[in-house]
């Protein structure tokens, strides 16, 4: 799986307002905490309230908050705000494609890996990563050698 630098920025600015609590917090203390471009952070943000996660407010006292609870917004809702999909190839998703001949299965390993990142990424909400308290099946999977193997 490869995660672009929007999802990446979005899932640490998602975890920072985790981490902050209510108040509202500044686009430029989240910038700077996380070292993400300032500009592209406003976009990511915006992104983020369009979908309903993150609330905003202007002026001298104004700033960014998570708009839900952080235990139920998901990683897998974040990366959806502001990339779609979790899976695609070639921009469609894995159960409208199709393959012809022995190429046919594909379709099928495709729709399997779609399940494989849902069941981690549905599964970890931003208060989790806040908090540093990983569910036991992350912790598991974590646990293994291979997963720690760059191949």
């Amino acid at each position: 799986m490869r995660l672009s630098a929007k999802a990446d920025y979005a899932l640490r600015a998602s975890v920072e307002l985790a981490a902050a609590g209510d108040g509202p917090v500044k686009a430029e203390a989240i910038a700077r905490k996380q070292s993400i471009p300032l500009r592209f952070l406003e976009h990511i943000l915006l992104d983020l309230k369009h979908a309903g996660l993150v609330s905003s407010q202007r002026g001298a006292e104004g700033g960014y908050w998570l708009a839900q609870p952080p235990a139920e917004i998901t990683l897998a809702d974040v990366i959806r705000a502001v990339e779609g999909p979790l899976a695609n190839v070639r921009g469609v998703r894995p159960e409208e494609l199709d393959y012809a001949g022995s190429a046919t299965p594909l379709r099928e390993v495709f729709v399997a890996l779609r399940a494989s990142i849902r069941a981690v990424l549905e599964e970890v909400t931003v208060a989790d990563v806040a908090s540093g308290g990983l569910p036991d099946r992350v912790r598991e999977l974590v646990a293994d050698s291979d997963a720690w193997s760059p191949h």
